[in-house]
């Protein structure tokens, strides 16, 4: 594992949008952590009674398998996102609006059991993503959203994500 992999990522590695998740996440190796998320995560979800898994907690909200939906699709943009400046790719990434991921994703067609699975193999392949780079790709950079981010940072929001919205599962809905 690379070093810079247990160094948290300093403020200007972000858009200060993103302090909020990356706050959330405790200053110790993100691979462990990562690593541990997806475990407790699993534990959550699988705890959830079919009968709520359509829940939401007021009008307009998302209901859980669509909260568990985002964060799976918020994953994937981030992990690709460090995918591409961890290859020192230079191109300008553009953001994405969650709401027609949403819309468009279909997940209360979809059981909880169904999703869990999905986000364990989609963490999984974060954590490989990340377990491989070198010491000089966690600390690349690059443009996303109109914002320079760093490689090491985008592992940290995607840790700050997912903790952001499974503490919104429990206290909203659960």
């Amino acid at each position: 594992m690379a070093a810079d992999a247990t160094h948290y990522p300093e403020p200007t590695e972000y858009a200060p949008y993103y302090r909020t998740y990356v706050s959330l996440v405790p200053k110790e190796d993100i691979l462990a952590t990562l690593n541990q998320q997806k475990d407790e995560t699993l534990r959550l979800l699988r705890s959830i009674p079919e009968s709520r898994e359509q829940f939401r907690y007021a009008p307009g909200k998302w209901s859980i398998r669509e909260l568990v939906g985002h964060v799976i699709d918020a994953e994937r943009v981030f992990s690709y996102r460090a995918l591409r400046m961890s290859r020192n790719d230079k191109t300008p990434l553009p953001g994405f609006e969650q709401e027609p991921y949403i819309q468009f994703g279909n997940y209360d067609a979809h059981p909880l059991a169904g999703l869990a699975e999905e986000f364990s193999v989609v963490r999984q392949a974060t954590i490989l993503l990340f377990t491989h780079l070198t010491e000089e790709a966690w600390l690349r950079r690059g443009v996303a959203s109109n914002a320079e981010v760093s490689v090491r940072a985008l592992a940290y929001i995607i840790a700050g994500h997912e903790l952001h919205h499974m503490n919104v599962l429990r206290t909203k809905y659960l």
